[in-house]
């Protein structure tokens, strides 16, 4: 596995289960979100240590807004937690950091501590963490579709809706692993994923192991990636 991937360039995560983690354990859905936070930083380490260049993170999508408030505002100081206090890990493991989702209705401390992460680690190209915060695939498309109206774009072409979707300058998934077991897009990367490789691990965010990871990419690899074409038996 380790000389294959190479080959690829993005994974990503659904990280799916927090709630449920907690709730086995009778314990807060906000311990949940916590542990969530621990485990992305681990599975980063491990994705840095694989060679892959971009990993992206599911971390709240613009539907978990419906959630309710004590819930959502745990989130939110979270966030802002992770960006502040995990600051350092970020930068001395050279990791680079870019939110991708929409800027409004985000606290003004929320942005700043955005905007710092990212500048402070913009030069770190080994790996690039694609923050997905506040985000839907709906959303996104609409978004560009918008822009390109506003600049009165016309003979638009799937290249040109590339260049202005939030993750214009980063390549598409190549794989996407959703935990906890659901068979489900949840409006994520809708334009993005059209020819991802996806992977369901029946594990909550939380439990997920490395060799979780491991074997999921052993499983890709497998896997006769054809992109609509036929290859020659």
């Amino acid at each position: 596995m380790k000389s294959d991937v190479k080959q690829l360039n993005h994974i990503s995560f659904i990280m799916d289960g927090n709630g449920r983690w907690a709730k086995k354990r009778f314990l807060p859905r906000s311990m949940g979100h916590s542990e969530g936070v621990a485990k992305a930083k681990e599975v980063i380490l491990h994705i840095k240590k694989l060679g892959i260049r971009y990993v992206s993170l599911y971390t709240f999508s613009k539907e978990n807004w419906k959630r309710a408030q004590d819930e959502v505002s745990f989130l939110m100081g979270l966030i802002l937690k992770h960006l502040r206090e995990d600051f350092n890990f970020y930068v001395e493991n050279k990791i680079g950091i870019k939110h991708i989702g929409d800027r409004s209705g985000l606290s003004d401390d929320i942005l700043k501590a955005i905007d710092k992460v990212e500048a402070d680690t913009k030069d770190f190209t080994d790996i690039t963490v694609l923050l997905v915060f506040n985000y839907s695939g709906k959303y996104d498309i609409a978004q560009a579709y918008n822009r390109m109206a506003a600049e009165g774009l016309k003979d638009i072409t799937e290249d040109k809706i590339s260049d202005y979707l939030l993750t214009a300058g980063y390549p598409d998934p190549d794989l996407i692993i959703r935990t906890s077991n659901e068979f489900r897009i949840s409006n994520y990367f809708l334009y993005q994923a059209a020819y991802s490789e996806f992977i369901i691990i029946d594990k909550l965010w939380p439990d997920l192991q490395m060799k979780d990871i491991d074997g999921a990419l052993d499983i890709y690899f497998k896997r006769d990636r054809r992109f609509g074409g036929v290859k020659d038996e």
